[in-house]
């Protein structure tokens, strides 16, 4: 992971970014505020605060938000359960930057998305009088002309490049054509052709062979400073080390004294514990992600052995969570890694195995799962995921069980999680590896409903 994350730096500090940005007048280190994707949540953006704290960035101005309802509607113009509208996602993030306005006493603030959450931006900045109020905005790896752009299909879906909502965004702004709303200074991080969603071809969107009518270039804007940054994945146009140099050069005009993450000598962890939407409408289509408190769930956590997964003594930590569905404060310690274990009527017992943590943070966000019915034959369903990034075959080096990962093909980044179902009965170690992370856990039986999840941290 080390050298990768080093050759991510060194890509991003070829960029000559400076000459296009300039520092936000009210404060050298202004408030940021994290705006995450279709389906995500506030965690997703603990490494790049990490980054940022690092840099010199005081906590209380790096504000990442929790969309409730995260996933886009089938159709913006019609309600659907446990999904958001365009309008509501624009409504939230601009309550979300008032609060933030009011907390810190700024005058602006500096907004960094990822993918469908950079859409809630430009709404916000074109139409909810975001023009006013944000001073930069970075824009990772979202589709601004689209995921696919086909006259007559699918054009109700926000990610329609053809349809209502993106010709309105993309419409020209000036005499230049250009796509982006002044006054703000606006930069967007793409990939160079690894990006899921900005594809020619229709292979990740379950149509393969159809052309998509969207290039590599599909995230780039008109008058936005555009960031190409080579064999990158879709989340790592945000989340990657290279991401973070080109962000802080784009907001303070300098580079960062270290794209790293600097550990803490104190590690205090916390976050909310979340559960999955079942629909009404459709039971059969299964569960979809929100961001809603889960109250009454138990969490345990325990310190495991780095190697084996096994636990160390007794719980280091408990908690019956509230309204507000916190888990913590829990006092960690460092280099120490641990297994969290969520209780809830309606879930499977969820482990979630996780490397130690180098600082605090209050986006520890953990999600109980439900054991999928087709699971219910194995003796243990293992999950490895890898939330801020996708896993890529032919760029890097991992592993799960000890074998290649199931389900990732063999070139492309379009994959962000294995599932292995353990055929061997009893209790034994199951590790993965993703460029030098190592994860290790237990295979907990499917048969007194338990599932496993291995989560990478970068």
């Amino acid at each position: 992971m080390t050298t990768r994350r080093s050759i991510f730096a060194a890509m991003a500090g070829s960029l000559l970014l400076a000459a296009c940005a300039s520092t936000p007048d009210d404060n050298a280190r202004p408030p940021i505020v994290f705006v995450h994707g279709n389906g995500d949540s506030a965690s997703i953006w603990q490494s790049t605060l990490w980054r940022f704290e690092s840099n010199g960035w005081p906590r209380e101005r790096l504000h990442a938000i929790d969309l409730p309802y995260p996933l886009a509607r089938d159709e913006d113009g019609k309600a659907q359960p446990g999904r958001s509208s365009t309008t509501e996602h624009m409504a939230f993030l601009k309550t979300e930057v008032e609060k933030v306005i009011k907390a810190t006493g700024a005058a602006q603030v500096v907004l960094v998305a990822n993918s469908r959450g950079g859409y809630a931006v430009r709404n916000y900045v074109q139409n909810g009088g975001g023009d006013k109020t944000v001073s930069h905005a970075v824009l990772g790896g979202t589709p601004n002309h689209g995921v696919w752009a086909i006259k007559g299909f699918r054009e109700t879906n926000e990610f329609s490049g053809t349809g209502p909502f993106l010709t309105a965004l993309n419409a020209p702004k000036n005499n230049a054509g250009d796509e982006v709303t002044g006054p703000v200074k606006w930069m967007t991080i793409r990939s160079d052709n690894n990006d899921k969603f900005a594809q020619p071809d229709g292979v990740w969107i379950g149509a393969r062979g159809t052309p998509t009518n969207v290039t590599f270039e599909g995230p780039a804007l008109k008058g936005a400073q555009n960031v190409v940054l080579p064999r990158v994945d879709h989340r790592e146009t945000s989340f990657s080390p290279a991401a973070f140099d080109a962000m802080h050069r784009f907001i303070t005009g300098r580079e960062p004294r270290a794209s790293g993450i600097a550990p803490q000598d104190a590690v205090v962890l916390n976050g909310k514990v979340t559960g999955l939407g079942l629909s009404s409408t459709d039971p059969a289509s299964g569960n979809y992600s929100n961001n809603l408190p889960l109250p009454g769930a138990q969490l345990t956590v325990y310190a495991i052995d780095p190697a084996t997964g096994e636990r160390r003594g007794a719980a280091v930590h408990s908690k019956t969570v509230g309204a507000d569905g916190l888990w913590g404060p829990f006092p960690a310690r460092v280099g120490q890694p641990y297994e969290f274990v969520i209780s809830a009527p309606g879930y499977a017992t969820t482990h979630i195995y996780r490397s130690a943590f180098p600082r605090g943070s209050d986006l520890v966000h953990l999600r109980a799962e439900r054991l999928a019915a087709a699971d219910r034959a194995a003796a243990s369903s293992v999950t490895f995921t890898r939330p801020r990034g996708y896993f890529d075959a032919a760029r890097d080096t991992m592993s799960f069980d000890g074998k290649a990962l199931p389900g990732v093909p063999p070139m492309g980044a379009g994959v962000s999680s294995s599932k292995i179902l353990v055929a061997d009965s009893g209790v034994r170690t199951i590790a993965a590896e993703f460029n030098g992370e190592k994860l290790a856990g237990r295979t907990w039986p499917a048969s007194d409903n338990h599932v496993v999840v291995l989560e990478l941290t970068y």
